[in-house]
């Protein structure tokens, strides 16, 4: 099967895309390059450098490569900038979006595994999180990927493209063996910016936020590595591929930890003194964060084998301690 996989370039794509090749897949990246790294990408994969927002890029590839699959990772995904820049996150998100959907419909492509986020549930009522809880994004990144989801149901209805939303919760780790990790401009991500700090890049870390009501006064997060990320979207298409309806489902460790603890971990990974400095809650983070990925491992037989804490971050500290500099 030839699956294009939009924003391969990126840190879970890339990953994904090594995944999809050594399963068997023929792949072809299309990716922008605006946040994604050339050198991430296989030989044995395609590229076209191209924009979603380039309507006649996205159909022009899906047709000349005879494309059979989609796995659709391309998207802005800062949360802060997309609160100060809605009106941008809704043109490449969505606007986007539909290129890509409209082009599958009118080329008879009828499989789409979608790269959602944990971010469409907002604020949750409660932990763990199931999919069928509620959904209030608190900010237009979440808002995007909700809104996406609903493209999809009706897209399924009116013209039978099926697909499956993966909404993940805090991606983290690298993929080694291919020398593949988390390298974003600017970094956002917790355990990315620990690193900086050991490698003596950051003068610290900073907690924002010690009074939550958490075990520690800090907030907690579930993380998945990577390459549990890139097994499930490869174990999902191949739900597709077999006949499976549209579904959608969670993807996090169902672990919670806090920021003290991981950065705890990150000392003892790492061997060294990182400073951490006590700051003021940011608006808008939520306590506690935990996925239930109940649904996945009962309906798909999916197990996360890299998930542990200490797993990720020891593969996190072997790549960055490699890659001081990420891909550059």
């Amino acid at each position: 099967m030839k699956v294009l996989v939009t924003g391969g370039a990126g840190y879970i794509g890339s990953v994904t895309t090594r995944e999809l090749i050594n399963q068997g897949y023929e792949v072809v990246v299309f990716d922008s390059l605006l946040y994604g790294h050339r050198q991430a990408l296989p030989k044995q994969a395609n590229f076209v450098k191209a924009d979603l927002l380039d309507r006649s890029s996205i159909y022009s590839a899906l047709s000349k490569e005879k494309i059979e699959a989609v796995v659709h990772f391309a998207a802005l995904a800062l949360v802060g900038e997309s609160v100060k820049e809605p009106l941008k996150y809704f043109r490449n998100n969505l606007a986007g979006g539909i290129n890509l959907l409209e082009s599958m419909k009118e080329l008879g492509i009828g499989k789409i595994i979608f790269s959602s986020s944990a971010a469409v549930y907002g604020d949750p009522g409660r932990i763990p999180i199931g999919e069928n809880d509620s959904k209030d994004p608190t900010n237009p990144y979440g808002d995007t990927k909700l809104m996406f989801e609903k493209f999809l149901k009706w897209c399924d209805a009116a013209y039978g493209i099926r697909s499956i939303s993966l909404r993940y919760f805090n991606a983290a780790g690298a993929d080694n063996e291919n020398s593949l990790g988390e390298d974003h401009d600017p970094e956002t991500h917790l355990i990315p910016l620990i690193l900086k700090a050991a490698l003596g890049q950051r003068e610290k870390i900073n907690i924002f936020g010690t009074d939550y009501n958490t075990p520690d006064g800090t907030c907690v997060r579930d993380y998945v590595h990577v390459k549990d990320l890139a097994a499930a979207h490869v174990m999902a298409l191949k739900r597709l591929n077999e006949g499976g309806a549209s579904s959608f489902y969670n993807l996090g460790s169902s672990k919670g930890y806090s920021v003290r603890e991981v950065i705890d971990m990150c000392r003892k990974i790492s061997r060294k003194n990182i400073k951490a400095v006590e700051s003021p809650r940011r608006a808008g983070d939520p306590p506690k964060l935990v996925a239930s990925s109940e649904k996945i491992k009962k309906e798909l037989g999916f197990t996360f084998k890299h998930s542990d804490l200490e797993d990720i971050i020891a593969d996190a500290w072997q790549w960055h301690s490699k890659h001081p500099d990420g891909y550059k």
